[in-house]
């Protein structure tokens, strides 16, 4: 029977050196083997250049490197490049690199599917299949690292977690992934140049809060009022935003640092008067500012992009009530790139 190896990504570097140290060779290794991991990627034992043979033959017998595989790669006419990419078990997810004049920004999945229901997302059709692994979450990030030096001749600069899944339920991995993203011996990124977006789980942002996170967060709002909330996000039915609302006065306490919320207006569901009201008094509990998006379909027509008047009475509204909003357009849209169409098609 064969036996399973273990993925050696999964061990700390000082597990590492006490490995060689067992194989009665010298800790350093440990690190040497730990930087080839996570600075330097390496997807092979026989990458690792300065082991001898004997050494990458015995890492080989004991371990597997699960790297990820991008096995589809589109890049639209607006610059947006997509990929899709293959883990160890054959799971498809998908991430995207988004340019623009001043900065490259990777937006990453954390699951293969997703643990709740917006019904205005393709990803939410798939289910959760299951999470990412830390290293699966880091290997999105690279990919894009060097596309982005490829295809812009610059590094990244800015991480959001708004790719497939929902972040805060694969919570433990996803910290790991940040942690090795802007640790020297990973990437070295600021995490103020990250931002993890949530639909909205109360419990995990008291977590997020009281766990000291230095990283920034955005909120898939959608709806400041319950009953339009839970009949587009059904899981607000469980988590209301009065609690949602409590997470985040508690985050900013915590904190001191502003809530993003983003927010789609869609043709009569949520694009009345009364609904920019809402969203007006829930953006004073705590210091925020709105992303209005542009809504991206996924082909079966109950939500339309509301008209031009209703986002313009959302922007004057906001703006006279001294909240800051800014109107994104959607990129890459012509290959699906865009927020809510993440889907696999591919």
């Amino acid at each position: 029977m064969e036996i399973k190896k273990k993925d050696i990504r999964a061990l700390t570097k000082e597990a590492l050196r006490d490995f060689f140290e067992k194989e009665g060779d010298k800790a350093f290794r440990g690190n040497q083997v730990y930087e080839w991991l996570w600075s330097k990627g390496a997807h092979t034992f026989d990458d690792m250049t300065n082991l001898s043979k004997e050494t990458r033959q015995m890492l080989e017998d004991n371990f597997v490197i699960n790297h990820i595989k991008v096995d589809v790669m589109q890049r639209s006419s607006d610059g947006t490049v997509k990929n899709a990419v293959r883990l160890h078990d054959d799971l498809i997810v998908e991430s995207v690199l988004i340019p623009t004049k001043t900065r490259t920004t990777a937006c990453v999945s954390s699951q293969v599917g997703c643990s709740l229901d917006c019904k205005f997302c393709a990803t939410s059709r798939l289910k959760r299949m299951r999470n990412l692994n830390p290293d699966e979450i880091y290997d999105q990030v690279v990919a894009i690292d060097r596309e982005s030096r490829l295809y812009f001749d610059r590094p990244l600069s800015n991480i959001v977690f708004m790719g497939m899944g929902e972040p805060l339920m694969n919570y433990n991995n996803v910290l790991k992934a940040i942690d090795k993203i802007t640790s020297p011996e990973g990437l070295g990124m600021s995490p103020k140049r990250i931002v993890v977006s949530t639909s909205g789980v109360p419990k995990m942002i008291k977590k997020m809060a009281d766990d000291g996170v230095k990283f920034k967060l955005a909120v898939s709002l959608h709806s400041a009022i319950d009953e339009v909330r839970t009949s587009i996000m059904p899981f607000n039915a469980t988590f209301p935003l009065s609690d949602l609302r409590d997470a985040l006065i508690y985050w900013y306490e915590k904190t001191k640092n502003r809530i993003t919320y983003e927010y789609v207006v869609w043709e009569g569901i949520n694009d009345k008067r009364k609904d920019v009201d809402a969203l007006v008094q829930f953006c004073k509990f705590a210091p925020s500012k709105v992303n209005i998006i542009e809504y991206n379909p996924i082909d079966d027509g109950q939500f339309q992009q509301a008209n031009v008047a209703a986002i313009d009475m959302y922007q004057k509204v906001l703006e006279d009530n001294n909240i800051t909003v800014t109107v994104r357009r959607s990129r890459g849209k012509d290959i699906d790139a865009a927020c809510g169409q993440l889907a696999n098609k591919t």
